[in-house]
């Protein structure tokens, strides 16, 4: 299958012709082909969308949400292809992607329909001045959207969503490694009535294409999703140019569990938290710190649950665990847990890649944990971004706390506790852009998301996106 790019509303092939082929997780074979576009085709589509942009930044905001409202109920519409895409080229369960993925995507489009119409000005009467100020919020123009693999629609549209809704025209980069979402997405945009040339993708690898999309002199913001090493790349590039940026980069989180918890939920909630989407989410909660006094029935009774999951091929209904997203990706996981194990670390389960019958070539790797004598280990201080966690024991809050906050990192962390005031205490000094106390990844798309340190820069969510996607003019009016 040959994707291509979709650019003023239309499906085309790469101005240069060059194509890179496209890997199914779950079997290690080649199915398709995408794009490696050129500057060309960055330009044909940036001039897609400065050509779209004065008509659409004047629609009304009934009409852009309308458009989005649309979108969501077309993505719903089609829930069981877009799964069937998405797991096919991230390895994550159709079960997964049909209960997590796709419903978020259409939640997106949903949200940012409804979210433009509240989105107020604000003003500012200057009492005894007879005057008053108020704020206007225009759209920015031309931006950038680039994504990563790991949740491909979901985060794809968590860009694209508020910058149409606020009026802006869209040139957007998924990532080439899972890209069959995004070029579906095109006919479901077409078929909703969204404007030729105000969303334009394409494909292609990150020095190629994602370097044309941020150089490009006239897109004039940077919405980023991915690596750290990444993100400092695009704002090296971005800043001397005055683009407004926004980074959401990687993570190492602590998940912090102390013994007046509700030990059950914690004990499920601690395995999702760690191996939901293979481990791939830039949220999961790699580091578990476990209080001492409850740390050798935790290891025990964790390890039990771990060792019940289940690795298979994405299309079976009973699995927990897919495939890694690649080749090169299980190769890099499988080398941190041997640099574990060189650093004293001791695998108390899994640490073997799978061999799943019928699907030996897969990228499938067992579930693992890592018992770590010192925080100090390279598996607790960098980002393996796979279904490998370490455990290890902690005595104080002073002792958990200066734990937690040491990496370079600070997107999120996890607290399990039920005395108040500790909650209060931990949550208030943790360095982190989200704390989730008793709970993980439970979302309210209102609220800002990102984090501190190398975890990125800007929030995304809510109004915090549509800011981000409109620029702010004051008008002061003496009377």
């Amino acid at each position: 299958m040959n994707i291509k790019n979709y650019i003023n509303g239309i499906h085309k092939n790469p101005v240069n012709n060059e194509w890179i082929d496209n890997y199914c997780p779950a079997n290690g074979e080649v199915y398709g082909q995408i794009p490696n576009s050129s500057k060309a085709d960055v330009e044909n589509a940036y001039r897609a969308a400065k050509s779209a942009f004065s008509g659409w930044s004047q629609t009304t905001l009934e009409e852009r949400s309308r458009v989005l409202i649309k979108i969501s109920e077309l993505l719903e519409a089609n829930l069981e292809r877009f799964a069937e895409a998405e797991s096919k080229d991230n390895g994550k369960p159709i079960s997964l992607a049909k209960a997590v993925d796709i419903p978020r995507a259409a939640s997106n489009f949903r949200f940012f329909g409804h979210a433009i119409t509240q989105f107020a000005s604000e003003s500012h009467e200057s009492t005894g001045q007879n005057a008053i100020n108020y704020t206007l919020r225009h759209p920015i123009g031309v931006v950038g959207c680039i994504s990563p693999w790991n949740l491909p629609l979901y985060l794809f549209t968590w860009k694209i969503a508020p910058a149409i809704a606020a009026g802006n025209c869209v040139v957007a980069k998924p990532s080439e490694v899972t890209p069959m979402t995004a070029y579906l997405l095109g006919e479901i945009c077409n078929k909703a009535g969204l404007p030729k040339g105000v969303l334009n993708i394409i494909h292609g690898l990150g020095k190629t294409t994602g370097q044309a999309i941020i150089k490009h002199p006239d897109i004039k913001a940077i919405s980023f999703t991915g690596g750290t090493e990444t993100g400092a790349r695009i704002a090296k590039i971005a800043a001397p140019m005055f683009k407004k940026l926004s980074l959401e980069l990687g993570g190492k989180n602590p998940n912090i569990i102390f013994a007046d918890c509700d030990y059950d939920d914690m004990l499920n909630t601690t395995v999702r938290s760690s191996f939901a989407n293979q481990g791939q989410i830039c949220l999961c909660g790699s580091r578990i710190f476990v209080e001492k006094s409850i740390y050798k029935k935790f290891k025990i009774d964790f390890i039990e649950k771990v060792k019940q999951l289940h690795v298979g091929h994405p299309s079976e209904s009973d699995i927990n665990i897919g495939a890694l997203v690649s080749k090169s990706h299980l190769k890099k996981v499988l080398q941190y847990i041997n640099i574990a194990k060189e650093e004293n670390g001791t695998v108390l389960c899994g640490g073997s890649k799978v061999n799943v019958e019928g699907y030996e070539k897969g990228y499938y790797l067992e579930p693992t944990v890592i018992e770590v004598p010192t925080d100090e280990c390279r598996i607790n201080q960098e980002e393996v971004f796979g279904p490998v966690v370490t455990i290890m024991p902690f005595s104080s809050e002073k002792e958990v706390l200066h734990m937690a906050n040491k990496v370079k990192y600070g997107l999120s962390a996890t607290l399990w506790t039920n005395n108040l005031k500790r909650t209060m205490r931990i949550s208030n000094q943790l360095q982190a852009g989200i704390v989730w106390v008793n709970t993980w990844m439970l979302r309210d798309l209102r609220t800002p998301f990102g984090g501190v340190k190398a975890s990125g820069i800007g929030r995304e969510g809510g109004f915090e996106s549509l800011r981000f996607f409109t620029e702010a003019k004051n008008v002061c009016i003496k009377y």
